[in-house]
């Protein structure tokens, strides 16, 4: 489990092509996913489902299923009569998805500090030093993408995909507002959250593995309202 952590396959922000061997509207799904999270396509904007298909080259149905779990996902509004919006970020549905979160994270690490696993301690610590390195690149979407490795490695070592699917389907306003904040301030904060998290780990130390996992995940309490404030136009007005 040692070398370069196995990235998840993400598509690229400005990816509009598709491999139409495989079934194109998780694909798109993904692409668009992805665009929201990062800002590409910021909250209000108005997407089309004849640009879209136009611009996968393909037809607009598969767009259109894409928009459909977007709008189950709270990212899309769907008008009738008027078209389809990126949703304002919703401060409610980031509370409850982090409230949600750390419940599950907090067993999850508690678990994973029980059992002594020398495999799963280097792969952590080799996340780490990647980790390290996209801090000191300045690189907040590479970390992004290695702080999901990080947890999801911490479910898997637990046996809990499942649990980790119902914290997937919750956190997608969360991971906006995440996204603002490493645009907005460096990760090295987040990495010393982490390095103490794999610490107790190592120590076996659970009550001190749950105590961390819950400081790194509350850390979004106090990046909401800064972030909210500076930005209004991107949160749903009177939603607090």
């Amino acid at each position: 489990m040692t070398g370069d952590p196995i990235l998840p396959a993400e598509p690229t922000l400005t990816q509009t092509e598709i491999d139409l061997r495989l079934p194109v509207a998780p694909q798109i799904h993904q692409i668009l996913r992805q665009q929201i999270i990062h800002n590409q396509l910021p909250p209000g904007s108005r997407v089309s489902e004849a640009e879209l298909a136009e611009s996968f080259k393909v037809s607009r149905q598969p767009v259109r299923e894409a928009f459909i779990k977007l709008n189950n996902d709270g990212l899309l509004d769907i008008l009738p009569n008027r078209g389809s919006f990126v949703k304002k970020i919703s401060k409610a549905q980031v509370m409850d998805a982090r409230f949600v979160r750390e419940a599950i994270e907090a067993d999850i690490v508690r678990l994973v500090a029980e059992e002594h696993d020398p495999a799963l301690e280097r792969e952590l610590a080799n996340q780490i030093a990647h980790q390290a390195k996209a801090v000191e690149a300045g690189d907040p979407d590479l970390f992004i993408n290695l702080d999901e490795i990080f947890h999801q490695t911490l479910a898997e070592a637990a046996c809990k995909m499942g649990a980790w699917a119902v914290i997937q389907d919750q956190k997608a306003q969360m991971d906006r507002v995440r996204y603002l904040s490493l645009m907005e301030q460096n990760t090295s904060k987040l990495l010393v959250q982490h390095q103490a998290i794999v610490t107790a780990i190592a120590d076996h130390d659970t009550a001190g593995a749950e105590s961390a996992m819950r400081s790194h995940l509350k850390k979004i309490l106090k990046d909401l309202p800064t972030i909210a404030k500076h930005k209004p136009e991107l949160f749903e007005p009177g939603d607090d």
